[in-house]
Order: structure tokens, then sequence, then C-alpha cells
């Protein structure tokens, strides 16, 4: 094993959402195989946020590997714009078979946050087409879109995003009412939510391009969670003033939610959903937009300035796409689902015990994804206290990544009932 890994890194690579200090010490990992992960000293981690929220099956999934080994002989790349290919076209119908059913035409890119971006140029475009010069979006408080300008805009109030704020897109931000675990006083929150979504309405209806969503959970502001009965009300708003909805699917699709999409939730559907993260099972980057056609109708026209010219160079790469058609293959021939369900009963034994034995708060869970929040801990992401409590979970085998005060576990599916019985205990006792 290569023991100058550590230090090529140190001495090479910028990594992502991280505080390059003296502290900083990389982990070195040489093999993974299911829910677990190795380092290149042995140690075993349980990935217990697949690996940020993308591996959805587990690591080294034999039918994954063979799908794209079998493509890879065929042919890795192929540019996508004078050409197509059977693994893009049966990834498409696959989507469209699955997504609700208003939403028909796929669009490839390579990441959730150009995921997002695509969404948020082709809504602005779509008004300038039909001659509608609409400008502005709404999005909810504490959202979290992604890194690029477009989806900072809508994501703005994330603190990390000051230096670039002059440049961003003019969006309005309403409240998301968060639920929890006891907390009986929801409908005043929500009630000033419909409120806010209200006044909007009434005061700019007329330039808003569209609305994005995380729905039903906020991911990286903390696993925040409102009710699917709040969320339909806010969608019917404003699908009946004729506003373009858009959901951000990156982190709640493909089984995460308890569903294999969080609009499954719910009878009103939006107009476009963006896809990433796990659409490969955690594989090959790849990336969906999925539009309606009555959007993609205002695009087709002799002329090229109402054509979408956007593009990139690994749009609906065949590997990627072999991986995402692999991965969605496993729900139906492995019973998923069932696995899920294991999962949110675990989830739902252990938060009670986590309630009477930690000094916790706020204790949530949708489908696989479970949280709380640390009471007597008000450090921010990325403080040194946060830092030391991931390192102690790391210590003790466990890959989590405490958002700020709380602590969550999105683990892969394929995880052992024993595994997640044994991580949790662990977690008691390290907060105990």
């Amino acid at each position: 094993m290569n023991k100058n890994i550590k230090k090529k890194d140190l001495e090479f690579i910028w990594h992502p959402f991280t505080k390059h200090n003296a502290f900083y010490d990389p982990i070195v990992i040489s093999s993974a195989k299911d829910e677990k992960i190795f380092d290149q000293e042995g140690k075993q981690y349980i990935d217990l946020i697949s690996s940020w929220w993308v591996n959805t099956h587990g690591h080294c999934k034999k039918k994954i590997i063979d799908a794209v080994t079998k493509q890879m002989k065929l042919f890795e790349q192929v540019l996508f714009t004078d050409f197509t290919h059977e693994p893009a076209t049966s990834l498409a119908e696959k989507l469209v078979s699955i997504l609700p059913n208003n939403l028909k035409r796929v669009f490839y890119s390579d990441n959730g946050s150009t995921a997002v971006e695509i969404s948020m140029k082709v809504a602005l475009q779509y008004w300038y087409n039909k001659g509608q010069k609409k400008k502005k979006f709404v999005a909810m408080k504490g959202n979290y879109h992604g890194d690029t300008f477009g989806a900072m805009s809508v994501g703005s109030t994330s603190g990390f995003y000051e230096p670039f704020r002059d440049f961003f897109i003019d969006s309005t931000f309403i409240s998301f009412p968060s639920i929890w675990r006891g907390k009986n006083d929801f409908e005043k929150e929500e009630n000033f939510a419909l409120k806010e979504v209200d006044e909007v309405l009434d005061k700019s209806k007329d330039e808003i391009a569209a609305v994005i969503f995380e729905p039903l959970v906020q991911g990286a502001s903390g696993m925040n969670i409102c009710r699917k009965e709040f969320f339909e009300k806010v969608v019917s708003k404003f699908k009946k003033a004729g506003v373009l909805v858009i959901f951000d699917e990156v982190m709640t699709g493909f089984g995460r939610t308890g569903k294999m999409f969080a609009c499954d939730y719910l009878n009103e559907k939006p107009d476009i959903i963006c896809l990433a993260k796990s659409l490969t099972g955690g594989y090959i980057p790849l990336a969906a937009t999925v539009f309606s056609e009555e959007i993609h109708s205002a695009f087709v026209d002799n002329d090229i300035s109402k054509a979408f010219l956007h593009g990139h160079s690994y749009a609906a790469n065949p590997l990627a796409c072999a991986a995402a058609l692999a991965s969605i293959k496993i729900f139906e021939e492995e019973n998923t689902f069932k696995q899920i369900n294991k999962i949110i009963s675990i989830h739902e034994f252990f938060l009670k015990k986590i309630s009477e034995k930690l000094n916790v708060s706020k204790i949530r869970s949708l489908g696989t994804i479970a949280a709380f929040d640390l009471n007597n801990f008000n450090q921010d992401y990325g403080s040194d206290t946060g830092n030391k409590l991931k390192k102690t979970f790391l210590d003790n085998g466990l890959l989590l990544r405490p958002l700020g005060k709380t602590i969550y576990l999105m683990p892969p599916f394929c995880i052992s009932e024993s595994c997640l019985e044994d991580s949790y205990s662990k977690i008691i006792k390290i907060l105990e």
C-alpha cells in the first residue's frame, strides 16, 4: 500500500467543504463493500450517510459494476448533440415511466447543482420564448440547491454565500415550517408561511419565473422536515397562479423518503424535477432535469434563438446511464423497499431510545432519513467542536458528518439490521 497518498493529498489537493488548516488529516480509503468502507490501515467505517447521500445499494454492487463493464466494452463516451445511444434512451424511458405522468422530457447533465441551474435557465427562457420576461424566483428559507450562481441565488440563506451575493438572481424566500416529534403547534407556523405565499403572489405573481423547493426535506440545512399537507397547499397556490414549480429531488430521490420520489407523497406535481446523487446508485456522476411536455414545446422552433443552447461534454455519458439503469432495476429485482421499511423500523425504535437517554430535541425522520439535534451544542457547521465530534465518530468506526448541532443518518439500503442497530448503540454511547 502506498504510504505517500496522504502526503500527496496534503501537497496537491483542495477538498470541497473542508477547512484546510493544521488539523486537517484526511483518511486514506483503500476499499469498500456494501455499507462498509476500509482505510489503508484496514480500519472499518460504517457508511451511515451513503457517502454524501449518493450510495443507495451499497458499495461495489456487482450488478452495477457488471452493467458499467459491459457498456465500457462497447463504447465509453460520445458527444450527445448529433448522436444518441441505447443507454441514454432506455434510461430516459425508464425515468419517465417512474416519475409523475406530466414529466416527459429528460435533459442530461452531470451533477445536482447543474441540474438545478438547467431548471432555472429553462424556466427563464420558457417565459422569454413566450414573450414574457419573468426574472424572479421564489424559494424557501433554509434551502440548499447547489453552488453554481443560479443555485446559490435560490439558497442564499446559507452564510457561506456572502462573497457572491451581489451576483445573485432576484429571489424571494418564504418560511419552511419544520416539524418534529412532539411538536403540536405547527399550524401557526404553517399559516404564517401560507400567508407569505399569498403576499408574494399578490405582489409579484406576473414577475415570477418559477418557484423551487426541496420537497418535504431540507438536506444541508439540517434535515428539516415539513408536513406533506402543508406542502401540498403551497405547491397548489403557485400552480394556480401560473408559476412554474421546480422540485429539487437531488437528495430526496430514489427511495430516500420511503417512496421512490418525495413528490409521490403529493397530489400536486412539479413542472420540472432535478435528479442526481442517487441516480446512478452513487457509482458515476450523472444528473437529469426532467420537464413537462408543455415546457419543452416552447423550445421547439425553426428559430435557433428559441432552442435551449446549453450542454455538457459528458451529458448522457453511456457508462453513467448504464449504472443508473442497473440501479433502478435493483429496486425492482431485489425488493429494495422491503429493506427500506426495515431501516425505517430500526430508526423508529432507536429514535425513541435516543429521546429517553440523551439530551436531544427535534427528533424527526422520513423514510431512511433520521435526525435529531444536540441540546447545549450551538456550534455551526465546520466548527472545531463539530469537527472533534465528527472525528470521535470516525474513531469509533462510524462515518457521520454532523450538520451543526444536527446528527443525522441516511444509510445505504443494503445495511444489515445488526449493523444499523450496533451503529445506533455506539452513537448513544458516544453522546451519553
